[in-house]
């Protein structure tokens, strides 16, 4: 199932947007569709990280060296 999500961008933006999309051949929801996926990703990926570091603290893996130990 698909939703469709109207956006507005400051001009600067749209009209990089469209040169992008124009440059590589590609339509703008196909790079918005793109640019949103990975946002998402590294955001759930940041997340993630901070709360396995901050269990890796409590449990005494502060250095690669650490982790190289605990996984070895």
């Amino acid at each position: 199932m698909r939703t469709v999500l109207s956006i507005s961008l400051p001009e600067k933006v749209a009209s990089e947007l469209d040169d992008y999309a124009q440059q590589t051949g590609r339509n703008k929801s196909d790079v918005m569709k793109e640019a949103l996926t990975n946002y998402l990703w590294e955001e759930r990926f940041k997340r993630t990280k901070k709360t396995l570091s901050r269990k890796a603290k409590r449990a005494g893996i502060i250095t690669e060296d650490d982790v190289f130990n605990a996984v070895s």
